[in-house]
């Protein structure tokens, strides 16, 4: 150990050899604990992301049982429709039956037009909270 010492000691002046150990296990710790906060961040990031994906798919099933409600319902309202002009008697009969379907067509369109509205706030909404909430989080640790 003498000869060696003795030249690093004379090739790098002041470099201390007993706190080599120490200034390691120094770096080694402040490297794990790094990456343990930089592991942390991450997992809050795919836990929000991951969040954000299942209130998406929710709101897509939501949206699609809407769409398909609203198919059928003017399925329906277009059978009775057929169904109530091959009853008709007369033309101003014909005329009568057409003008209330098209304002019952009217009033159904813009009642499931607020319907979607409501839900497309609802899910932007939602899908929002998670991401606002793990940049909450972030900026609040990397504020402490």
């Amino acid at each position: 150990m003498s000869k060696t010492s003795n030249k690093t000691s004379e090739a790098f002046p002041g470099f201390d050899h007993s706190k080599t150990t120490e200034q390691l296990r120094f770096f080694a710790e402040r490297t794990a604990r790094q990456t343990e906060e930089a592991y942390e961040r991450m997992k809050a990031g795919a836990e929000a992301f991951e969040a954000s994906l299942e209130v998406a798919k929710e709101a897509g099933d939501e949206l699609i049982l809407k769409s398909i409600a609203a198919m059928r319902a003017g399925a329906e309202a277009n059978i009775s429709q057929f169904e109530a002009l091959a009853n008709a008697r007369t033309f101003s009969e014909v005329i009568e039956i057409q003008g209330a379907y098209m304002r019952k067509q009217t009033e159904l369109a813009l009642d499931q037009a607020r319907e979607f509205q409501a839900i497309s706030q609802k899910v932007i909404a939602e899908l929002a909270r998670p991401v606002r909430e793990a940049f909450d989080k972030g900026a609040t640790q990397a504020a402490a």
